[in-house]
């Protein structure tokens, strides 16, 4: 167990940081660390006029915000539960994610309101605009529901007429082994699972990216990664405000044109990120230069080498910013090659594994000492894991075991939601979590991740195939958007989604475009084992459902 106690670390920090700049919405509105106190205070007035118990539950939905923020810390500090549902799960899903942890309150956009049935969540006793401070729902009527969000306020100004102050912020400390955010998943399997986490399990995570300062006082973190989802609420909401760090919450959907100007506006000093927006930089802008005449002539020259190098590694840095120490890249695995390649050019990246599960790190390492294709080192000493092996496999490169990865530790999860036997499925009989995901670990506890045990597939022989390691080569060959590797009759078949945006930009037709992807399937043949051929690419006009995450959906293709 954790000594420090979770809701504590955020009574500190605002207390020392009170006048600093701490989250803002791009191009709106912002809030020191003392505008938040006063906020989470008045969301305290309303909640105990709802009768609001500690250990309630307070849902919350809706577009990333400051205001998102305040609303779930003011949740958690006043020693309620809540549940963050991400803004893109349909409103059926929605709505049995509400029912299911019984949430009592639901702070939500009122356009997302509008999609919803009150009559399918009648425990509901109020739900209101946490972005606009206004009511939208209540049992009793809404003038009753809109006055008591405004005595709510006016109670705030009577307790502190002249403001509050740093010694005023007050809040109360959930036993780190309770309950405190009920986080449901967004997986690919199909089945959505309410994730319990502890103070315990978040304090885990925080105290050990406090202790090698990640982020600092007086930093600035540019907020695009959906904050419903636990790893930007981990690091882009708990750690920022608990460290006394800035955060600018884009709020929109961050298209390469958007977020290209967010990076040069808010000059982020850390850079979190998914793997999918480096890979595209990649893709689309490094590829096409690095394969012309002119520079795979210099390449193959050293002394003009480290010149191209230096080069692409100064537009890289201008193009997020040109003001942060290094960026950290989770949720999904980097592909191989851009790994590689960003480690040529001394790019200051490093790679992070972790899962909802638990909250969500489970390995990390700074940049100047990631290691190529690893996930960083496990949380020593507050994880630990283990390999559980697979017959007849062995990591090439690497003296270790192929199997699933087990953790135990401060970080795991007390298990889902009303769900004992998926409970028990999670956990081994000597009490290590299964992760699912299937990898190695070196002798100085690296993790190296090679896919989903569930996505594995079995070869004719009885090989295990990676169909993620294959998908990443697929992604970057070109005018390629996505893709997704199969098997069918025995053989290897890979859907691939062209890149239609592209190949209007090079003046291709679909047609066109579709004969030189195909074109390279031998190409791709030549970079895997001979079990791992893929017979067959089939066109796929569509992009794949997704997950909220982004992650495609597997089972819905056969």
């Amino acid at each position: 167990m954790i000594a420090k106690n979770f809701i504590s670390l955020f009574e500190d920090s605002f207390r020392k940081h009170w006048d600093l700049p701490a989250m803002e919405n791009y191009e709106g509105r912002a809030y020191t660390f003392g505008g938040m106190a006063e906020e989470i205070d008045c969301w305290h007035s309303f909640f105990a006029a709802q009768g609001l118990q500690r250990g309630e539950k307070v849902a919350l939905m809706g577009k990333d915000s400051a205001e998102w923020g305040i609303f779930f810390l003011a949740a958690i500090t006043y020693g309620a539960v809540i549940v963050p549902i991400l803004q893109d799960f349909p409103p059926a899903d929605a709505q049995q994610i509400i029912s299911h942890s019984e949430a009592r309150i639901l702070g939500i956009n009122a356009k997302l309101w509008e999609q919803m049935r009150p009559e399918l969540n009648p425990a509901l006793t109020a739900v209101v605009d946490f972005q606009e401070g206004t009511a939208l729902y209540s049992p009793e009527g809404l003038e009753a529901l809109q006055r008591q969000l405004q005595e709510a306020r006016a109670q705030h100004q009577a307790r502190y007429p002249e403001g509050m102050r740093p010694e005023d912020v007050s809040y109360y400390h959930t036993p780190n082994d309770e309950l405190l955010v009920l986080n449901y998943t967004s997986g690919t399997t199909g089945f959505s699972k309410g994730v319990m986490l502890s103070g315990n399990n978040f304090a885990g995570n925080l105290v050990f990216c406090m202790e090698r300062k990640i982020i600092s006082p007086g930093e600035v973190l540019l907020c695009f990664l959906p904050m419903a989802h636990v790893y930007s609420c981990m690091i882009n909401l708990c750690l920022a405000m608990a460290s006394g760090t800035r955060v600018v919450v884009l709020g929109k959907v961050p298209s390469p044109k958007i977020l290209g100007a967010a990076f040069r506006k808010v000059r982020p000093t850390i850079v979190i990120s998914v793997p999918l927006v480096l890979e595209k930089i990649y893709q689309n802008t490094l590829q096409p230069v690095l394969k012309s005449r002119k520079v795979r002539f210099m390449l193959a020259l050293p002394f003009l080498r480290n010149i191209v190098y230096r080069k692409v590694r100064q537009q890289l840095t201008e193009g997020l910013g040109g003001a942060f120490r290094q960026v950290i890249v989770g949720g999904a695995a980097l592909n191989p090659e851009v790994g590689a390649f960003l480690k040529r050019i001394g790019f200051p990246i490093t790679v992070g594994y972790g899962m909802t599960e638990c909250a969500p790190l489970i390995s990390y390492i700074g940049a100047d000492e990631w290691r190529l294709r690893s996930c960083g080192r496990v949380l020593h000493p507050y994880m630990e894991a283990r390999i559980a092996p697979l017959e007849g496999e062995h990591a090439e490169g690497h003296d270790a075991t192929i199997g699933e990865i087990q953790v135990r530790g401060e970080n795991v999860c007390m298990g889902y939601y009303k769900n004992p036997e998926q409970t028990a499925q999670l956990f081994t009989e000597d009490g290590w979590m299964r992760t699912g995901d299937l990898g190695t670990m070196d002798s100085d506890h690296f993790l190296y991740i090679r896919g989903r045990s569930k996505a594995m597939l079995l070869g004719p022989s009885g090989q295990n195939i990676y169909p993620e390691e294959i998908e990443a080569k697929i992604g970057l060959l070109p005018y390629v958007q996505e893709s997704l590797v199969l098997m069918r009759e025995g053989k290897l078949e890979a859907l691939i989604v062209p890149n239609k945006q592209l190949l209007q930009e090079h003046g291709l037709t679909l047609e066109e475009g579709w004969q030189q992807i195909q074109a390279q399937r031998a190409a791709l043949n030549a970079q895997v084992g001979s079990y791992e051929q893929i017979q067959r690419f089939e066109l796929r006009e569509e992009p794949f459902e997704k997950t909220p995450k982004q992650s495609i959906r597997r089972y819905l293709y056969k």
